[in-house]
Parts: C-alpha cells; sequence; structure tokens
C-alpha cells in the first residue's frame, strides 16, 4: 500500500516536472518571438529612418544648390543692375529724386535675397547657433510681413545641438511659417522656444485651421515631411487644430510635450 502511495506521488511529482518545463518552455518560445518581433520591427524602424535620412539629404543638397544659384546668379544680377542705377543718377542728375525709390527697392531685393540664401543653406546654418538663425528669420518676416508675430525664448542654461538637429528643427520652422503664410489666413502667429529641460518649440496660429482628426488618414506632404524628420532624430512633432480656431504645432524632444 505505501509502495503504491508512493508510486502515485512520484508520478504526480513526474507530471508537475513535466508540466513545469512545459510551461517554461512555452514562455521561451513565446519571449523568443517577442524578441524576434521587437527586432524586426527595430530593422523596420532603422530602415525608415534610413530612407528619410537619404531622403532629408537629397533635399539639403537641393536646398543647397537653390541657395548657391540665388547667391551667385540673382544676386549678381541685382548688384549689377543697382550698379547700373546709380550710374544713371550720376549722368543723370535730374532723375535722382526718381530712381531712388527703385534703387532702394532693388537693395531690400538683394538683402531679402541674401537672406533667403542664408535661410536656405545647410551649410551656412550648420555654423551657427540654431536659435539664433530662428530669431534672425523672425525678425526678417516681422519687418516684410502683415501678420503679427510674437517671438518668446526662454533659455535657463545653454543647449547644444548636434548637425542633424540644427538642421531639422529650422527645416521644420520653416515648413511651419510657410504653412502660415499659405494656408492658415492667419492675422497673428505666436513662436515660442524653450531649451530647459529639453527643447520644444511651439508654433501657433489664429488661423482658419482645420480638423485634424479627419486628414489623419490623408496628411498632407508637408505635414507628413515634418513629422518624418522629427522621427528621425527621435524628436516627436504633435498637430491640434479645429476649424475656425487655429493651429499649433508643437516640436519637442525625448517623447514628451
Amino acid at each position: 500500500m505505501d509502495q503504491i502511495v508512493i508510486g502515485i506521488i512520484i508520478g504526480f511529482i513526474f507530471i508537475g516536472l513535466i508540466l513545469f518545463f512545459c510551461v517554461i518552455l512555452i514562455r521561451l518560445y513565446f519571449n523568443k518571438i517577442k524578441k524576434y518581433t521587437e527586432l524586426l520591427h527595430q530593422k523596420d524602424l532603422d530602415f525608415q529612418k534610413g530612407i528619410t535620412q537619404t531622403v532629408i539629404e537629397t533635399q539639403e543638397q537641393v536646398l543647397n544648390n537653390i541657395s548657391q544659384d540665388l547667391h551667385d546668379d540673382a544676386g549678381q544680377q541685382l548688384t549689377y543692375i543697382n550698379f547700373q542705377i546709380e550710374n544713371m543718377k550720376l549722368d543723370s542728375p535730374e532723375l535722382q529724386k526718381t530712381l531712388e525709390p527703385l534703387s532702394q527697392s532693388v537693395t531690400n531685393l538683394s538683402q531679402s535675397i541674401r537672406s533667403i540664401s542664408h535661410a536656405l543653406n545647410g551649410q551656412l546654418l550648420l555654423q551657427q547657433d540654431v536659435i539664433k538663425a530662428i530669431a534672425a528669420e523672425i525678425k526678417r518676416l516681422q519687418k516684410n510681413t502683415k501678420i503679427d508675430i510674437v517671438y518668446s525664448f526662454e533659455e535657463i542654461e545653454v543647449k547644444k545641438f548636434d548637425d542633424n538637429e540644427k538642421i531639422i528643427i529650422y527645416r521644420i520652422f520653416q515648413e511651419c511659417i510657410n504653412n502660415v503664410f499659405k494656408h492658415a489666413k492667419a492675422s497673428k502667429m505666436s513662436i515660442l522656444i524653450t531649451t530647459s529641460p529639453d527643447f520644444k518649440m511651439i508654433i501657433a496660429d489664429n488661423g482658419k485651421g482645420f480638423d485634424f482628426a479627419d486628414k489623419k488618414s490623408k496628411l498632407s506632404l508637408g505635414l507628413l515631411n515634418m513629422i518624418n524628420r522629427a522621427n528621425s532624430i527621435d524628436y516627436i512633432l504633435a498637430v491640434e487644430s479645429e476649424i475656425g480656431s487655429g493651429t499649433t504645432i508643437i516640436l519637442c524632444e525625448n517623447k514628451r510635450i
């Protein structure tokens, strides 16, 4: 009788051990599947980042070429035109008052093209502080647009950006501003930048806005481009908009809004 009981106990122990090892094997199997899935997902993310980086580099090269053409061709042509106007003023003093506004307009246009050329040139951007570059562009826009632009910058400690961050932050800023001018029909725009503890840029306008929830499935090329650029440097870009209530775009690092 005792041997039967012992046999039953040993049998249960044996079955228990088998079940225990089966559970362990199943868990190991699912963990392996999970890790493999995560690996595939990471490879897919890396692949997408690689494509995005290639696109960004191509876009930067095109922008640099345009910048160079503006500087070398348009800039020189305007300089030549201004030179001819100055000669006409010397040759015909009676036309000086008539030609002065034209000369000033050409000078202003030349300065604007120079500023745009610098803004498009990524190599020049890398040589300066991206926050100062944004501030300079805002100052230029404030002089040349009817939109009321309010700019605020909060910096507790100096923030250092790598080259990719500089380029992408500035390009996203440019795209946001361009969208406001082209589509928003806004009269006011605010730009807030903070760098501590993390970088955050908030660009808001009081324009017509749009139904972002409805547009999520068919994002515009510009918005999709900004999101991809932000993701490529592990930043996040969020959009808040309602019809008739304007649009707010937030760019933030470390996945925190």
